[in-house]
């Protein structure tokens, strides 16, 4: 293995990373330029918040698949899981649609109007099957991953995105759309969906072949279920930590304010370090036991090439000119972003060292491990939220040291989880 092996392996995921994170204002712009626009934006925010909520559950599907599969019963075990777990949380999403659930989660939990309940409802019903494509697709991203073939989901991303733009273009001046404008971005985010679902399951029926079970154990669904809820955790609170922050933000002075900075601070800042969290999957992909310290070094390096590039963007002049220029803000609002905004550099140390120990844990299967460092962020964040709550920090500023706080002491605690089981983070020949 050579480090051009890994980097290989790594482009593609990288780039679809950074394509993902560009790719919404598409949508958003099409929304924007409907018949009520504002209600368009706010309804289908509102409905397709929840919709990934509970497809973000599936989101370490792929690790199943990757991690878990060893022969054609293991794949049929896992394969199983996800079809069991994606019409669960669909019908969560249906539960939503169609009972007084949905009014009382949109109209009186959110506080809603009736009128754009209704549309929010609208777009829930039309999202039910939504979670399942989403678990399937991440079923067969982690078979494609474990055969090192990561190009593929990389085209189907790139693939459904593409579709998906187009989709807004190509609707924007149809009747039936312009009478029912929360048709758009339901149409375009299936268009992608679809597009890249079929785009994986093509790849897999072409290039993953596994072998017969013989004298394999079997891959248990009790096995799947232990490995996976932890993971399923450890997402549900990586998703539910923002909403969580916004909470404590929105009650200050200056939380109308705060909350504007950190919407544009999350969206700079996560660009340069989040496709970090797509190196968990090289230990396991490069699980050869005389792999792992260069998949470590290179690991370490992506973290200091990250590093390099935010500190590059926001300790330069180039942070204001960014926020005034591109992103159009007002220099009262751009002077308010540049500490949030420095204090995002620390991320991508954090994360590279957090995503290296989860892919040792997962290529342990010592996933139940890890769980302990979801509670952890949370009260992490809890607790310095209240303590600072008392300072003249501006409310982006406290909520971005509870952040960066909250990601050091979970990467903290799932390092001390794997080392005290008595195993030293290594791997044994495979």
């Amino acid at each position: 293995m050579t480090y051009a092996q890994l980097t290989r392996f790594m482009l593609p995921l990288v780039l679809t990373a950074l394509v993902q994170e560009l790719s919404g204002q598409f949508l958003n712009g099409g929304m924007a330029r409907m018949p009520r626009a504002t209600e368009t934006l706010a309804a289908f925010g509102l409905a397709f918040g929840i919709a990934s909520l509970l497809s973000g559950i599936l989101t370490q599907a792929r690790q199943l698949s990757l991690v878990l599969v060893e022969h054609e019963q293991g794949y049929r075990t896992v394969f199983r899981f996800g079809i069991i777990a994606g019409i669960a949380l669909s019908g969560v999403l249906a539960l939503c649609a169609l009972t007084p659930l949905g009014e009382w989660l949109i109209g009186d939990l959110h506080g809603v109007d009736p009128a754009l309940t209704d549309v929010v409802l609208l777009a829930f019903l039309w999202l039910i099957p939504y979670p399942f494509l989403r678990g399937l697709t991440r079923i067969y991203i982690g078979t494609l991953l474990r055969i090192r073939r990561s190009e593929i989901p990389a085209y189907g991303t790139t693939a459904g995105i593409s579709l998906s733009i187009l989709a807004v273009f190509t609707l924007l001046p149809v009747d039936f759309v312009q009478r029912d404008p929360i048709l758009l971005p339901v149409f375009a985010t299936y268009a992608g969906v679809l597009t890249e679902l079929a785009v994986v399951i093509w790849g897999h029926s072409r290039h993953v072949r596994l072998p017969p079970q013989h004298d394999a154990p079997s891959l248990e669904m009790a096995y799947v279920v232990r490995f996976f809820w932890p993971l399923a955790l450890i997402m549900a609170v990586q998703s539910g930590t923002r909403p969580l922050i916004n909470i404590f933000v929105a009650r200050a002075v200056d939380g109308t304010e705060a909350l504007a900075v950190l919407t544009i601070v999350y969206a700079l800042g996560h660009i340069p370090y989040g496709w970090l969290n797509e190196v968990r999957n090289l230990p396991t992909a490069f699980r050869e036991a005389n792999n792992l310290a260069k998949v470590r070094r290179f690991i370490f390096g992506c973290g200091a090439f990250s590093f390099v590039w935010m500190a590059a963007i926001v300790w330069t002049p180039a942070a204001d000119y960014i926020l005034q220029n591109w992103v159009g803000i007002s220099p009262e609002l751009a002077m308010h972003c540049l500490i949030p905004l420095s204090i995002f550099c620390g991320f991508p140390i954090v994360v590279s060292l957090r995503s290296y120990i989860h892919g040792i844990g997962l290529l342990q299967h010592r996933t139940q491990a890890m769980a302990p460092s979801a509670p952890s962020r949370v009260a992490t964040v809890i607790l310095v939220l209240s303590a600072l709550s008392d300072t003249d920090l501006h409310g982006a500023t406290r909520a971005t040291i509870a952040l960066l706080s909250g990601h050091t002491v979970e990467t903290l605690v799932v390092w001390w989880s794997i080392r005290r089981g008595g195993k030293e983070i290594e791997v044994t020949e495979v």
